[in-house]
């Protein structure tokens, strides 16, 4: 039994996949019709976590780290080959309909509305299999279709959506029946810079107010970034990380940059210590300032005392940037909560 403020808790999940093996050429293909060989690929392998109600969580890892096959043993299209998930205390893959009822899946590459349907009707026919009541779905339509902006969308045919709108009409159609947890796998791909920021907003918005809880699969650091307090990194379907986004940024951000627009051009930088200059570009300047040598505001105020400045600004690494660090370097990572994680 869950406890009560737990949405999701998987333990010692696995999923293994048999596939055909062939020997190469035309022989070890003739050979395969005759003597057929299989081996067994792990996808994911006996992971655990647990997802409080209400927390908006990122999962990502590489292409074929697992993220993609722990969503669908979550929403029960997939069975694990051993280990356990519990989705609002109700095992996924032994009871699809009811786990059906309490979640909402948004695919970036496949939609679940009527392709020839007007998105109007597709959704009225959502409302009748979620069997949402009449008046219970005007209210949550009414809230929907004022966020995403869908009434000029609901008389369209789905096929005739760009890209963009449909995404907006699928994040609806997930929605429908109020659900207490909603899956994101990549729902912000090819999406122009304003589609994907208008998704964001919204999403922030239904965690925030509605208290759902959101897991997020995604390749786009902006979303994790902004929306994901916690993340949970894969590589090769074990997990590697599992914390606070913001932990994960103050272990890594050793190095800023410095980025300063002098109102003269040719100014040389010296004499600094633990500064470089990365980048010029006419009155401007890129520099990075490792931490564990100057304090970033005595740097800052070396540079104004030394120099006529037109402008400075701090950046510090992406999430993107530092998740690269870690598949490259096979960084060894450890959480306040004293649980570490390697590759």
């Amino acid at each position: 039994m869950q406890h009560d403020n737990i949405a999701i808790e998987v333990k010692s999940l696995r999923k293994e996949f048999k596939v055909s093996s062939s020997g190469k050429g035309f022989l070890g293909k003739l050979q395969a019709l005759f003597h057929r060989r299989h081996k067994i690929i792990t996808a994911v392998k006996d992971i655990d976590f647990k997802i409080s109600r209400g927390e908006f969580v990122g999962y990502v890892g590489e292409n074929g780290a697992g993220k993609s096959t722990t969503i669908k043993m979550l929403t029960g299209i997939l069975v694990p080959t051993s280990g356990t998930a519990e989705v609002n205390g109700i095992v996924p893959y032994k009871n699809r309909k009811k786990n059906a009822a309490k979640i909402g899946v948004v695919f970036g590459q496949r939609t679940q509305l009527w392709w020839d349907l007007p998105v109007r009707e597709s959704f009225d026919l959502l409302r009748v299999i979620f069997r949402v009541s009449r008046s219970e779905f005007d209210r949550q339509m009414d809230k929907l279709e004022q966020a995403l902006d869908l009434k000029p969308l609901l008389e369209m045919p789905v096929r005739k959506l760009s890209l963009g709108q449909r995404m907006r009409c699928d994040l609806a159609a997930s929605l429908i029946h109020n659900p207490p947890v909603l899956f994101l796998d990549e729902p912000t791909i090819g999406l122009d810079v304003l589609a994907k920021e208008n998704i964001r907003n919204f999403l922030a918005e239904i965690n925030r107010e509605e208290g759902t809880t959101i897991i997020l699969t995604t390749h786009d650091m902006n979303d994790i970034e902004q929306l994901c307090k916690r993340l949970i990194i894969l590589e090769e379907g074990r997990i590697m990380f599992d914390g606070e986004t913001e932990f994960l940024k103050q272990k890594f951000v050793h190095e800023k940059v410095i980025e300063v627009e002098f109102h003269e051009d040719g100014c040389v930088i010296q004499g600094i210590p633990g500064v470089t200059v990365v980048r010029e570009q006419g009155c401007k300047k890129w520099l990075t300032l490792d931490n564990d040598n100057s304090g970033i505001g005595e740097v800052i105020g070396t540079i104004a005392s030394q120099y006529k400045i037109k402008d400075i600004s701090v950046k510090e690494p992406s999430v993107e940037s530092i998740i690269r660090n870690i598949y490259d370097n096979r960084v060894r990572l450890s959480t306040p909560s004293g649980k570490s994680f390697t590759e």
